[in-house]
């Protein structure tokens, strides 16, 4: 499964990216590679997040395990961790919902 996670860097982890930014991405792959996914992309954003990050990773629980080991070195908060599927995945999805619609009744009727 592909994996979006977004966060925010601590006011800590600014101080030492002022110091030196490189090789962030290799950090970042290396954590992903020993929860065991890969990275797929990374991003700097503007807006309400700091970091994207694009993994595929075996199951949810250790894009969990990634947050939660980064969260506790106090490098960023607020992660944000979406389940992502591509357009011929979505398509599979889409063929079962309408397989089993007709199975469920709103409630009230």
């Amino acid at each position: 499964p592909t994996f979006i996670i977004t966060a925010n860097y601590t006011h800590e982890a600014v101080k030492g990216l002022m110091k030196s930014a490189g090789g962030r991405r290799a950090v970042i792959a290396g954590i992903v590679e020993k929860a065991g996914g890969t990275l797929k992309d990374m991003y700097i954003t503007t807006g309400t997040s700091d970091v994207l990050a694009i993994c595929d990773m075996p199951d949810g629980a250790d894009a969990i395990a990634v947050n939660m080991a980064i969260g506790a070195s106090g490098g960023a908060t607020n992660f944000s961790t979406i389940r992502a599927w591509s357009p011929e995945e979505f398509e599979d999805i889409a063929s079962k919902a309408a397989d089993i619609v007709a199975s469920y009744t709103m409630p009230g009727s």
